[in-house]
């Protein structure tokens, strides 16, 4: 297998696990709050775990949700003064922005994080059987899922196929419904 076969399949194997976690991730929410308003109005004694459990799921697929996302470059982006700009400023404007964004993953996420989840790691959960650091590690998780991403990204804008920004007609009547 060549070299550039291993990143595309890699980066398609690493997206479908990561779309696939999401999935089971929603599903399991979903079914964890119906189980609190199950256990609320028709059984009259609210679940204590549930919302614990629901509240950290929700952080875990909000923080892999926003890895997806900028891997697949549909993260929120101002681009309407960058797409006129010449590809060669495109590039470097690109360029500064996913480095000034890995640099706050890594410091703030990775490092953090971590940190984060170290000084909470034996901190016991008093409604799951998790410790406070294993439900914190979604942090640097993300972050490092976020830092591939933007690592990929950043080797993209020195590739000669790179396209800059493609301004995208957007259809206002429907974006307005």
């Amino acid at each position: 297998m060549s070299s550039r076969t291993i990143m595309p399949t890699a980066r398609t194997w690493l997206d479908g696990v990561l779309r696939t976690i999401c999935v089971g991730l929603f599903a399991l929410l979903v079914l964890l709050v119906a189980w609190q308003v199950f256990t609320r109005l028709v059984l009259g004694q609210p679940s204590a775990w549930t919302e614990e459990a629901a509240r950290h799921t929700f952080v875990w697929v909000s923080l892999i949700g926003i890895a997806i996302a900028v891997g697949e470059k549909a993260d929120v982006i101002m681009d309407v003064l960058v797409e006129r700009l010449p590809l060669p400023v495109q590039r470097c404007a690109d360029l500064i922005a996913y480095l000034a964004t890995l640099a706050f993953v890594l410091y703030v996420m990775v490092y953090g994080g971590f940190q984060q989840s170290a000084l909470a790691w034996g901190q016991q959960n008093p409604l799951l059987p998790l410790t406070q650091g294993q439900l914190y590690l979604a942090l640097p998780v993300s972050g490092v899922l976020l830092t591939i991403y933007l690592t990929i990204h950043i080797v993209g804008t020195f590739f000669p196929g790179y396209q800059g920004h493609v301004g995208v007609d957007e259809d206002l009547e429907a974006a307005a419904l």
